[in-house]
């Protein structure tokens, strides 16, 4: 057998790609860039960039999210982006991404994140995107989930609309069973805010009797502060934290759209 040659292998590239959601204004919103550079320049796009040389995923998407956006965040060993105010957002790989010729320039394998957080700060574009904004989803991706593009009704860049599908699929599948929608509430939050998070995820509307009893039927999925607030007007509801219990059980189903 002869030996290795690395010289024998084609090269690649390495990038990171973000899906970025959050929710405001009772919806679930992506951050996008304009490119400012080819190809697809002047283009909607997902943040992102290469790999650096001797850099982890985990930074480079970071990295790339402050410097396209201005977002300022750092990735920390326990999968958490942390943000400059001091909140925190979750982040996790979503799937790579490598069909050949999904780059016009060479060939470019992506490893896509996918992070959640609350409400956060309109972005500023930098480095190579010429724009910056929170767009909602549903003008972004049709029912069905294919890319519709942008507000000039044009696809988005490479294979973005692809990957913003797979990552919102993937927030809407997984609150169904985990604590994952508490990425979208700030530290202290009712349980009515928890709701219009399954709402705005989900694009539903749920009955709030039902959903109270489900979310607080699991011991240590949310936890009292011993709070209340009355920021939504009405009668003082009572304040919460995600606690212990990572999943909730039984799972709260998504209705039938």
């Amino acid at each position: 057998m002869p030996p290795y040659n690395p010289s024998a292998f084609p090269p690649f590239a390495v990038t990171v790609d973000l899906v970025v959601l959050t929710v405001r204004r009772q919806g679930l919103w992506a951050l996008v860039v304009r490119r400012g550079e080819p190809p697809y320049q002047g283009r909607w796009a997902l943040p992102g960039g290469f790999v650096r040389e001797g850099e982890d995923l985990a930074e480079a998407a970071a990295r790339e999210l402050g410097e396209e956006t201005g977002l300022c965040a750092q990735a920390v060993d326990s999968g958490v982006v942390e943000h400059r105010e001091g909140g925190g957002a979750h982040l996790e790989q979503l799937a790579t991404y490598g069909a050949p010729g999904r780059d016009p320039r060479m060939r470019v394998v992506s490893v896509a994140h996918l992070a959640l957080a609350p409400d956060l700060p309109s972005p500023r574009p930098g480095g190579d995107a010429s724009g910056a904004r929170w767009a909602p989803v549903d003008e972004l991706l049709d029912r069905d989930g294919r890319g519709r593009g942008s507000e000039q009704a044009v696809p988005l860049a490479f294979d973005h609309s692809v990957i913003l599908s797979d990552g919102v699929e993937r927030a809407r599948s997984k609150i169904e069973y985990s604590s994952l929608a508490t990425a979208f509430c700030p530290p202290e939050f009712t349980v009515g805010e928890l709701r219009r998070v399954y709402e705005a995820v989900w694009d539903v509307v749920l009955d709030p009797r039902n959903f109270h009893r489900k979310v607080t039927g699991t011991p240590g999925f949310l936890v009292p502060t011993g709070g209340t607030t009355t920021r939504q007007g009405g009668r003082p509801a009572q304040l919460f934290r995600a606690g212990g219990a990572t999943l909730l059980n039984p799972p709260m189903l998504r209705p039938e759209v």
